[in-house]
């Protein structure tokens, strides 16, 4: 039977091809750190690490996930420790609701990896990066926030960047 592991478990995929990994996550497997928010693809609220790499779960089937690996906000947490980002967003209050937070999260995590294997952006070529609040606004342009937490969102990056 296909298996999917999600933050580090192993878990078998629903027998339902129309299943969402958002919805295995929330429904089947009780990670309801990942947000529902438009369903469609367009907040943002869902993201989640698929093989290291951001994705809107309510876009992705479970079913597509076979033998790959995924990381919520659940996961980003190592040995009890938040991750650094995770810290930094509470230091600089990146969250007022907090419903967009797990999918911020995630995406950022995301964005740090994808600097480092240089990928560009619209606002830089991706070889040298300025971590400026231009740059991480467009590499964080799929996730929304309905509070307006966005400067506080962009000073906790910066601060995990050095910056």
């Amino acid at each position: 039977m296909p298996t999917l592991t999600v933050n580090g478990e192993s878990y078998p995929l629903p027998e339902d091809p129309r299943v969402t990994l958002l919805d295995m996550l929330r429904l089947e497997l009780g990670l309801t750190g990942t947000k529902k928010g438009c369903d469609h693809g367009q907040c943002g609220a869902c993201t989640v690490l698929l093989d290291g790499r951001r994705v809107n779960a309510c876009l992705v089937l479970a079913c597509q996930c076979a033998d790959r690996q995924v990381t919520t906000v659940e996961g980003l947490a190592t040995n009890g420790e938040l991750h650094p980002l995770q810290q930094a967003f509470v230091r600089h209050d990146g969250f007022q609701c907090g419903y967009c937070t797990p999918g911020q999260l995630c995406s950022a995590v995301a964005m740090l990896d994808e600097v480092s294997r240089q990928e560009p952006s619209v606002v830089t070529s991706g070889e040298t990066v300025e971590w400026s609040r231009e740059e991480i606004t467009e590499r964080m342009s799929g996730n929304l926030c309905r509070c307006g937490a966005y400067p506080n969102i962009v000073s906790a990056i910066q601060e995990v960047v050095g910056k």
